[in-house]
């Protein structure tokens, strides 16, 4: 059976350095620990996957973090959860650009 995750929040971290395997094993040991923020259903934490190579497939990013939250409320919650705003202040001298996808579901 699928689960059905109505909003879903998907960041793209560029790092400063990122040919520092060390910082990118940082980071995302850091996104790691938001999955003990309460409002957050789901998380996964993603590297660029090695597929083919093609115009419409961007690989510039970094880590990834794609979190699923049963509403709006949730997710807005995660943003000023104490976890969360301990993430940022932690690892934010990692990356040097951060993109962000917020998702409801269709």
């Amino acid at each position: 059976m699928n689960k059905i995750y109505p909003v879903v929040h998907h960041v793209f971290f560029w790092l400063k350095n990122p040919s520092s395997k060390e910082d990118r094993d940082q980071l995302v040991d850091g996104v790691k620990t938001l999955s003990t923020i309460p409002s957050v259903l789901d998380i996964h934490v993603g590297l660029v996957a090695s597929t083919e190579k093609r115009d419409v497939v961007d690989n510039s990013w970094d880590v990834s973090e794609l979190m699923f939250f049963s509403d709006l409320e949730g997710q807005e919650t995660y943003q000023t959860h104490p976890i969360h705003l301990e993430f940022i202040k932690n690892y934010g001298h990692l990356w040097e650009k951060v993109l962000v996808y917020d998702i409801v579901q269709a």
